[in-house]
C-alpha cells in the first residue's frame, strides 16, 4: 500500500503567530467547563463535516485519552442512528452539526433541545467550542495542516 503525499500549504503558525496565537487563546477559554469527553465528541464531529484530516486525527487521539471508546469514536458519523449517546451528548452534537453547517441555519427546535441540556453559561462555553473548532478546521484545511504532525 502506498500512502499519497499531500504537501502542506503553508506553516501557519509561523507565518502568522499571533493570529494563531489569538485562536489559541480563544480555545483555551471555550473549552473551560467543558467536560472533555464532550469536548472531543464536538470537536470530532465537526471536523468530520469540514473534513480535516489533521483534526480528526488529533481530537479522536485526544477522545481516546480522555476515556473515549472506539465504538463511540467509530459511530459518530451517524450518532443519530446510534445508541451510545446521551441526551445530552445528542443536544450537543445537534447543536455542532447546525452550527457547523450555518448556511442552513440553527433551528430553533435545535437551541431549544441543547438548551434544556444546559445552563446559559454551558451553551455559551458549547457555541464557543464549536466556534473555535470550525475555525482550526478552516485554518487547517485550507493550509492542509498534514496529520500525525502535531
Amino acid at each position: 500500500m502506498t500512502n499519497i503525499e499531500i504537501p502542506q500549504r503553508m506553516d501557519f503558525a509561523s507565518v502568522a503567530p499571533q493570529v494563531f496565537k489569538a485562536v489559541l487563546a480563544l480555545d483555551a477559554a471555550a473549552r473551560e467547563g467543558i467536560d472533555p469527553t464532550l469536548l472531543e465528541l464536538v470537536q470530532i464531529r465537526a471536523s468530520q463535516i469540514n473534513r480535516c484530516a489533521y483534526c480528526i486525527e488529533y481530537h479522536t487521539g485526544d477522545a481516546r485519552r480522555a476515556g473515549e471508546t472506539e465504538d463511540r469514536i467509530y459511530q459518530l458519523s451517524a450518532w443519530e442512528e446510534a445508541s451510545l449517546y446521551t441526551a445530552r451528548e445528542r443536544a450537543a452534537l445537534a447543536l455542532t452539526e447546525a452550527v457547523t453547517r450555518l448556511p442552513d441555519g440553527v433551528p430553533d427546535a435545535v437551541y431549544d433541545q441543547a438548551a434544556e441540556h444546559f445552563t446559559e453559561r454551558e451553551l455559551a462555553q458549547l457555541i464557543a467550542l464549536i466556534l473555535t473548532v470550525n475555525t482550526w478546521n478552516r485554518m487547517n484545511v485550507t493550509t492542509r495542516k498534514t496529520p500525525g504532525t502535531r
